[in-house]
């Protein structure tokens, strides 16, 4: 009886787990299908679509690769790719130097910082079109702010959004409006640094650059390389001031991926081509992901790795 106890004991512990687990996935079964059907079931239904033409309302029609075929042939396609890759490689090194600086800057406390810091977030709870109107009304080229400003020095302002050469750098401008988010992310990694680091590297007579360059930097690469990914995520995907503002204009000078995706879909009908763009882009997105995870993973710092 007793060794019959024991081995009931010893149980005990792998039987709680069990039951944990059963609980865990009971509690996520909502999610779960929520997940399944209203992420998975759209992704699945846009992959099947990409392989017809519907040119709505009229019926689908089977095409195959067909819709992948004229893509190659699209030079607007093409135009969109390049403006998309542009936009990332543009707005997402600019975003992170910029959330790093303002993180440097408002780390410490100082008396206001709280205020500034939420002053710096705020964009990223405000909404993404009301925004893009504000925006549109500050570079407006006749009576904008930012050429008004600009005529107070005597200098003549370009057309920005109006403006072939100058519309995509105001987008990627407008994109640093969100780096507020950044900010919030660097400034949680900055504060888990130890300070015994600081210290030891002060010690050892190292400046603020020194410090920031051996200590700060190599603890914040991690951080730093899941916001490159996550903004280079959403830098591709990219759509309301673009769609707001210019409506990929002028001479398709601001037309990306997502934004002709929807005109195509939407604007002109062709649920199928709109489909493949949908693929196309989900495509690019995790092509880019990988050679990331490719190049710059290897230069990640993690403490305590050796």
């Amino acid at each position: 009886m007793r060794f019959g106890r024991s081995g009931a004991t010893d149980r005990a512990p792998g039987s709680l787990a069990r039951r944990r687990e059963r609980w865990f996935y009971l509690l996520i079964a909502p999610w779960l299908v929520g997940l399944l059907l209203f992420e998975g079931g759209p992704l699945l239904a846009v992959v099947a679509m990409a392989f017809a033409d519907w040119p709505f309302p009229a019926p689908a029609r089977f095409v195959g690769l067909g819709n992948f075929g004229a893509l190659a042939g699209d030079a607007r396609f093409l135009r969109s790719l390049a403006n998309s890759a542009y936009y990332a490689g543009g707005v997402v090194p600019l975003g992170l130097a910029l959330g790093l600086a303002l993180a440097l800057l408002l780390r410490r406390p100082r008396p206001g910082v709280r205020l500034f810091r939420t002053i710096v977030f705020l964009p990223a709870v405000l909404s993404g079109v009301a925004m893009a109107l504000l925006w549109g009304w500050v570079f407006n080229p006749r009576f904008g702010l930012a050429n008004g400003l600009l005529a107070q020095v005597g200098v003549a302002g370009p057309a920005w959004l109006y403006s072939e050469t100058w519309a995509m750098p105001t987008l990627i401008l407008l994109g640093l409006w969100g780096a507020g988010i950044n900010m919030v992310v660097y400034l949680a990694a900055l504060d888990a640094v130890p300070t015994e680091l600081y210290e030891a590297a002060q010690l050892d007579g190292a400046g603020r650059w020194w410090r920031f360059r051996h200590v700060s930097w190599p603890l914040v690469s991690p951080v730093t390389f899941y916001l490159a990914v996550v903004n280079f995520v959403g830098a591709f995907q990219v759509f309301t001031p673009t769609y707001v503002l210019t409506g990929g204009g002028p001479n398709d000078a601001t037309l990306t991926l997502p934004l002709y995706l929807y005109q195509s879909a939407f604007t002109y009908g062709r649920l199928g081509y709109g489909a493949a763009l949908a693929v196309v882009l989900l495509a690019c997105v995790g092509l880019l992901t990988l050679v990331q995870f490719r190049l710059l993973e290897r230069r990640v710092f993690y403490l305590g790795s050796g």
